[in-house]
């Protein structure tokens, strides 16, 4: 069961990247980043319940990298909204 979830939450970052290479989507996109959020949580839980240190590190940085960017986005969001009004 976790070699499934392990595909899953790569499967989850790799969607995101392979829909930038093909121009589908940019890297401030909800989609790229809500995805990349997700797929590291994912792989980050599964590290750290294996004290894979080295993932941990890796996918916490990761999903961080794009929580702080779902947080600017919606921000910006508000902030260009509250401006149009």
């Amino acid at each position: 069961m976790e070699l499934a979830f392990q595909f899953v939450g790569a499967f989850t970052i790799l969607t995101p990247f392979v829909l930038l290479q093909r121009r589908r989507t940019t890297t401030n996109s909800w989609l790229y980043l809500s995805l990349n959020l997700a797929g590291s949580a994912l792989l980050a839980w599964l590290a750290l319940v294996e004290s894979q240190w080295g993932f941990v590190l890796l996918e916490g940085v990761w999903g961080v990298a794009a929580a702080v960017g779902l947080v600017q986005r919606t921000a910006t969001r508000v902030r260009s909204r509250a401006t149009a009004s």
